[in-house]
């Protein structure tokens, strides 16, 4: 859970939206701050860990931190406009505020990774879950051997931060990108993520960890392509975005299998939940 300890992450925290930034079609990142700045510091988050936003008299919504876990003055949410909550968000303005608790979940484990190589496999909007973890990769850069990230959207204009690519790649991390829809100036791959894990040399698979964030079918054939390059299950970590209303595993709307994907999640070991990665979600 977060390293917060002196706060009720339960209790909703009134936070002020500082910045909204459009990334792709439908796509906003709000950079929030807490209104009582004397909470800003025992405000902190694991890079893999969501919050509950709440907007009064509309609903709360899962969304994944997206921002510098370092930075406790802003918690940054990069938001896909899909449904009462977030469309409601989305006609919020600079200075209005809303609720926020959290945070909440089990983050990526990344001590364990220590002295490895790391692939991170990411798909549409599932490169937001996955930012604050390329931050703090690079931030302990010296710790771990090669580190790449792929990267698929649907085309060009939906790649998500692309503007920071550069500075991932001048950190040390090998950025790859495929589309499946190229345009006429695209000079990138065209075609899913798994052709390119594929293409990948893997020095050392035995010392390889994969995370992977995106389409649950995107990530089923990642953990099969993975596999067949001698990176096991107990190599493999997935975050889940599923119906996630309280946060706490009692509505039981995110349950998947034996497990509820807010209290247990939304990061998983693959031999967890790789047998489970076909149950639809309610």
């Amino acid at each position: 859970m977060s390293s917060m300890t002196t706060m009720n992450f339960w209790q909703p925290r009134s936070m002020r939206i500082e910045a909204i930034q459009p990334e792709i079609d439908g796509v906003f990142t709000y950079d929030l701050q807490l209104t009582q700045s004397a909470e800003q510091t025992a405000y902190q988050f694991l890079p893999g860990q969501f919050n509950m936003l709440y907007l009064p008299g509309v609903g709360e919504a899962a969304i994944s931190l997206s921002g510098d876990p370092a930075r406790g003055d802003i918690w940054r949410h990069t938001v896909r406009v899909a449904g009462r909550v977030t469309d409601t968000l989305a006609q919020r303005r600079v200075g209005e505020t809303l609720g926020v608790r959290g945070p909440f979940g089990q983050g990526w484990p990344i001590e364990a990774w220590c002295g490895k190589d790391v692939v991170l496999v990411a798909g549409g909007i599932g490169l937001a879950p996955m930012r604050p973890l390329i931050y703090e990769l690079l931030r302990r850069r010296t710790e771990f051997g090669r580190i790449t990230l792929i990267y698929g959207a649907r085309s060009p204009e939906s790649l998500l931060y692309s503007a920071e690519y550069i500075s991932w790649k001048r950190g040390g991390i090998e950025v790859q990108t495929t589309v499946d829809r190229a345009s006429p100036d695209w000079r990138g791959p065209q075609g899913v993520v798994t052709l390119l894990l594929n293409r990948l040399p893997l020095l050392r698979p035995e010392q390889t960890q994969l995370a992977m964030c995106g389409p649950e079918i995107m990530m089923r054939y990642t953990a099969l392509s993975a596999a067949k390059r001698g990176v096991s299950d107990q190599q493999l970590w997935v975050s889940l975005e599923r119906n996630m209303q309280c946060a706490a595993g009692l509505c039981g709307h995110c349950q998947l299998g034996p497990m509820f994907v807010c209290k247990d999640g939304p990061v998983f070991r693959g031999d967890r939940i790789q047998p489970l990665l076909a149950t639809e979600a309610l």
